[in-house]
């Protein structure tokens, strides 16, 4: 199950929703990762991955046609597909579901399940590893009840969270503070849709009201425009604030109109195009100063948000 940088969503015709999932005896603490298991049944390694300890990981993988049993795994595996269909079985105990991959599906492997699967022609799959700590965060702060057990889904219509964690193919661009912000806010995102829709009775959200205090939302902004290799995980940031991350998220978006990825994003562009216009640097130096792993990098997140390439904007301006 893979990916490319631009993944279509991907997932499944009608139906295929399937049974309780069947559980191993085995405590979840003895059950691998999930990452260490799907390398072992897909026989290769993601073509992407990007991994966060305190929250989850995001694979992006291509495999072959697959026949084996996936085994009880410590993580939940949440999984969407690009767009070509391509026939499965899943079987768990005498309960068998068959379909096709269609675009705006979703699978669920809820932890410590086992369940046989028969894929039968090379597949494109983007996965995440949740942790039930993630999840139980995410309930806590938002101040729902238990967060309870998630539904084994196969295939199962759902567009609104494949759409949201296939993003995770476009927006991961180079920049570790841009990167780890956008991972930290996906993850708790996709953790509040999977409560409100995916467990056996699911957690209603109330919306936020009401946005920052001034004088906190100002700390954020500057720790958001600090130079000096300030921590801008949104744990740091709600830690700032005072608030858990689900609603510092929140309240920032009601303060500012943006997230604060899509804010620091916006930011970042906003110094590139300063920097292009009014100094002579190399765009390689703009790309370092910027936190970029690269001038590749810079470019094509530049590209992305204007339609043009650094050095075709700078001459188009000068």
């Amino acid at each position: 199950m893979s990916s490319t940088p631009s993944l279509p969503n991907r997932s499944h015709n009608n139906q295929t929703e399937t049974s309780q999932a069947q559980r191993s005896d085995s405590p979840i603490g003895e059950c691998p990762h999930a990452d260490a298991e799907m390398k072992r049944v897909l026989k290769t390694t993601p073509l992407h991955m990007a991994s966060d300890p305190s929250s989850g990981v995001i694979t992006f993988w291509r495999h072959d046609p697959l026949h084996d049993v996936v085994r009880p795994m410590a993580d939940h595996v949440i999984m969407t597909f690009p767009a070509e269909p391509v026939r499965f079985e899943r079987r768990d105990g005498k309960v068998s579901v068959n379909g096709m991959t269609r675009p705006g599906t979703l699978t669920v492997i809820p932890a410590g399940s086992t369940s046989r699967w028969d894929i039968y022609q090379p597949l494109s799959v983007l996965q995440l590893y949740l942790p039930q700590a993630t999840l139980d965060r995410v309930a806590h702060e938002a101040g729902t009840a238990a967060s309870g057990e998630l539904v084994e889904r196969t295939a199962h219509p759902d567009p609104i969270t494949s759409r949201l964690l296939l993003s995770a193919a476009d927006a991961l661009e180079g920049c570790a503070a841009l990167d780890t912000l956008f991972r930290h806010q996906l993850t708790d995102l996709l953790a509040t849709r999977l409560l409100a829709a995916h467990v056996g009775a699911p957690a209603t959200f109330h919306p936020t009201i009401g946005g920052l205090a001034p004088k906190v939302l100002r700390r954020a902004i500057e720790r958001l425009r600090s130079e000096n290799n300030a921590d801008l995980s949104l744990g740091a940031l709600a830690s700032e604030a005072g608030l858990s991350r689900f609603h510092f998220c929140r309240a920032f978006k009601e303060s500012t109109g943006l997230s604060p990825h899509a804010w620091l994003r916006q930011y970042h562009l906003e110094r590139a195009m300063m920097m292009l216009r009014d100094t002579d640097d190399a765009i390689v130096s703009i790309a370092a100063a910027l936190g970029y792993s690269s001038q590749t990098a810079f470019a094509a997140a530049f590209r992305k948000l204007t339609g043009e390439s650094p050095s075709d904007w700078r001459r188009r301006v000068r």
